[in-house]
């Protein structure tokens, strides 16, 4: 028996990164004046009153184990957050703290899903999930959105049909990545009703839902839920506070799976750190601001990439509802990952290929815009004269 031999096939099935590759791929030959778009994160650093927090944390000596849901304070100040964004009372009880937003979706997936069991999707999707589902045993099932001149649309019967026996799990990403369809509350609705008449739990990813382009948020299942669904909210502080390096999220669920809740986070990473939880409850308090000027920004950069990619009338592309990524495909380009390559040589730009998100994306690409302007016009303007050269 050879050393892989004893690792488990779930394990050994789990799929390369397709963006990795991408970002491997460009390390290894320079990176010199290459605008990198690839990877789901801002330039911007964290705020100084958030990092400012952790340093007195770790000054004063919380350096010891903490509270397996959260420090109190911050579960606490998730409770305030949620009820000042969505206009509904939240309790602390509901929110629970852990080491990223990804380690919130592989909490949900241990709590739901196992060997025998199936977890639907929609895609083309961010392939984490459907990757840590495999590898906890349970078979991801793809609900692919349907393209067309007005953007990415779910065809709810379609998903009803994807819904089987063994189905224990729908996990809802709205606004998506890397998409950016943002399902308006008629579609969250019918989402809802589906679930409650077929008994699935929604593990609904909402991490961008305030970068959303046509108010305030996306719309929610907070919009429509009550007490006794089971929906399961996982969370990041990642986007909005700029904290992807952190790796602190949430998770937002009805109180009586505390005490599983609790133990699966014991028996993963057994708490999240103090100093940097007390880094997330000044984010809470302090950061309306930031978070206001980063969205402003996105904005203005969305219509900067779009506008420049659509101009070349060579590209599928309607600009996002929501998130912070444009998701195109370039006429007579077929194979994206091999395109992905020569955009790095070619143009200077890093992107990741649509092969990166499941069956329905692979003629499509992906860019995060969240960028400094210059840079997101300078990137555009590249790959706009790359699509000018390729077909």
């Amino acid at each position: 028996m050879s050393l892989l031999d004893r690792l488990r096939p779930d394990a050994l099935a789990a799929p390369e990164s397709g963006i990795v590759a991408v970002m491997n791929y460009a390390r290894a030959r320079g990176t010199d004046g290459l605008i990198p778009l690839w990877a789901g994160e801002g330039d911007l650093p964290t705020p100084r009153f958030i990092a400012d927090a952790a340093s007195a944390s770790l000054a004063a000596g919380e350096t010891f184990y903490t509270w397996q849901r959260g420090i109190p304070e911050l579960r606490q100040a998730l409770a305030d957050y949620t009820a000042r964004l969505y206009g509904r009372p939240a309790t602390a009880d509901r929110f629970f703290v852990t080491g990223s937003g990804m380690h919130a979706i592989q909490i949900a997936i241990a709590a739901l899903a196992g060997k025998g069991d199936e977890v639907v999707y929609f895609g083309p999707a961010w392939p984490n999930f459907a990757a840590a589902a495999g590898v906890a045993g349970a078979a991801p099932r793809e609900v692919a959105l349907d393209w067309t001149e007005s953007g990415w649309q779910l065809d709810i019967a379609k998903l009803e049909a994807a819904i089987g026996p063994n189905t224990r799990a729908l996990f809802v990403n709205s606004p998506s990545n890397p998409t950016g369809w943002t399902a308006d509350l008629e579609t969250l609705r019918a989402i809802l009703d589906l679930a409650r008449r077929t008994g699935v739990t929604i593990v609904a990813d909402e991490i961008y839902s305030r970068f959303f382009y046509a108010g305030e948020r996306a719309p929610s299942f907070h919009d429509l839920i009550e007490p006794e669904d089971a929906v399961i909210f996982v969370q990041s502080f990642s986007k909005n506070w700029a904290m992807t390096g952190w790796r602190i999220g949430w998770i937002e669920a009805p109180p009586v799976y505390g005490d599983v809740i609790e133990n699966l986070v014991q028996y993963s990473t057994s708490g999240v750190a103090a100093f940097m939880q007390r880094a997330a409850v000044a984010a809470l308090a302090e950061g309306e601001s930031f978070v206001a000027g980063q969205i402003e920004r996105a904005h203005k950069a969305r219509s900067i990439f779009c506008e420049t990619l659509m101009a070349t009338n060579r590209v599928s592309l309607v600009p996002p509802e929501g998130a912070f990524y444009a998701f195109f495909a370039v006429d007579g380009v077929e194979d994206t990952r091999s395109a992905a390559f020569r955009i790095v040589d070619e143009a200077r730009v890093g992107i990741a290929p649509g092969t990166a998100f499941g069956p329905a994306g692979p003629r499509f690409m992906r860019a995060c815009f969240h960028r400094r302007l210059d840079e997101v016009e300078t990137a555009a303007n590249r790959l706009a004269d790359w699509i000018g050269k390729v077909g």
